[in-house]
């Protein structure tokens, strides 16, 4: 039962793709058609044969049909309807550092639920996800002992969001004893006004419940390296503690705070598949 639903919702995604390629064709046909009438240019010989119909549809566009369905919309179509529940878990036999820094990422997410990996495949913790509901799964790696890689990749088609972690400071390493707060978070995106930006800063706010007004935590996301997006500075905080993450050279501890943890993030790849697809879109 399980599998003709999966093979149900790809044929769905798929068949949804391919009406956004279409609709990006014939938005790329009326962008040039209007940019030769608005300039007084010869139409294009390619678009005389459909200049009419064309001209038609240019006609009956309003402000929402005139710019091409996004599938980025439709991933996060149902966001809201019920608070999101993310499942985290690690890379196979993972040092114990690895998994204190679990524990530390299901303390930054609401509604979020560990699990030991043991020897299960990539694809038999999707499709577990996948089974049990979970809108989001965010898994934690490391090299030599040292957490460097973080991968979100929202059920059930993606996408998927790599992550590289530099200079990570744990909770456990400054002997933080205070309680993290578990209300959930307004979120606050600074600089993430580029597409790479934009698209990520979609990725890491589903992650997140619709808090309630009187709550009084806050987790802010805070690019400082301007518009090309290469390294993206996350900073998050709650009312007891918070949480500075800086670039390697600004790798700091705020004695104001009794310390603090810090981290670097570096978003190295952006797809639209789930994480166990060798073939998702890139």
């Amino acid at each position: 039962m399980a599998t003709r639903r999966n093979v149900r919702l790809r044929r769905e995604y798929l068949y949804r793709k391919q009406l956004e390629t279409n609709e990006r064709v014939i938005y790329d046909k009326k962008k040039k058609l209007k940019q030769a009438i608005e300039t007084g240019k010869p139409i294009p010989t390619e678009l005389r044969a459909e200049e009419a119909e064309l001209r038609h549809q240019i006609e009956l566009d309003d402000e929402r049909s005139e710019i091409p369905w996004d599938p980025m919309d439709d991933e996060y179509g149902r966001a809201g309807e019920f608070d999101p529940r993310v499942m985290v878990s690690t890379s196979r036999d993972p040092s114990s550092r690895l998994v204190q820094f679990a524990k530390e990422v299901c303390l930054l997410f609401p509604n979020s639920q560990r699990i030991n990996r043991g020897n299960y495949t990539t694809k038999e913790i999707v499709d577990a996800c996948r089974k049990n509901e979970v809108t989001d799964l965010v898994l934690v790696h490391e090299h030599r002992g040292e957490p460097d890689g973080l991968v979100i990749t929202h059920m059930p088609h993606g996408p998927t969001a790599f992550f590289g972690l530099m200079n990570v400071v744990t909770r456990h390493d400054v002997k933080i004893k205070e309680t993290i707060s578990e209300a959930y978070p307004h979120l606050i995106f600074d600089n993430f006004t580029t597409k790479l930006g934009l698209r990520t800063q979609n990725i890491l706010k589903h992650l997140f419940p619709v808090p309630k007004d009187e709550n009084k935590r806050v987790v802010t996301f805070a690019n400082r390296n301007g518009e090309t997006f290469e390294v993206p500075i996350i900073i998050y905080s709650d009312v007891r503690t918070r949480f500075h993450l800086f670039p390697a050279s600004h790798v700091r501890e705020d004695k104001s705070q009794g310390g603090e943890p810090e981290e670097s993030r570096l978003v190295l790849m952006n797809r639209a598949g789930r994480v166990e697809g060798a073939r998702a879109e890139v």
